[in-house]
């Protein structure tokens, strides 16, 4: 019996650092990091990087749903970067290090829409949530050498 496998899409500024982060999570089959969000059909790194393509940098998550949720996927999301703040994670700034979480179903976006809501409620932020939540557009793997970045600069 094969297993039914589900994608998720999530920008968390660097895509190395959000990459590194779900490649821990058990449930968690394959990460890739790339491009999505933006209107440019052939992004590449150096494109994206200055600020022109509307893209964001993203890690792709393939997961399996019978060993991880996607709402403790969008946990580990929330908890591992700051989404108060717009266009920018700690020193890296600019929209393609936006916030932002693209969902791949109906049900990934009702997920998303009531966590992103009960974050801002919970008041354990000092500002409000400007996370953006999209319909999955077109994912642009990024040039091999950033993908398992972290992994292959250990040390």
């Amino acid at each position: 019996m094969d297993k039914k496998l589900e994608t998720a899409t999530f920008a968390a500024g660097c895509f190395w650092h959000i990459q590194e982060t779900f490649d821990q999570i058990n449930g968690v089959t394959d990460t890739a990091v790339g491009f999505s969000g933006g209107e440019d059909g052939e992004p590449s790194y150096e494109l994206v990087c200055g600020g022109d393509t509307g893209h964001a940098e993203v890690a792709q998550i393939t997961f399996d749903p019978a060993l991880v949720s996607y709402s403790d996927l969008l946990e580990v999301f929330w908890k591992n970067h700051d989404p108060t703040t717009l266009n920018r994670q700690g020193q890296d700034v600019g929209e393609q290090y936006r916030s932002a979480i693209f969902y791949h179903s109906e049900k990934q976006k009702e997920l998303a829409l009531k966590s992103k809501e009960r974050l801002d409620a919970s008041k354990t932020l000092s500002n409000n949530v400007v996370t953006e939540i999209l319909p999955a557009k077109e994912f642009y793997r990024a040039e091999e050498y950033h993908q398992k970045y972290s992994e292959k600069h250990k040390g």
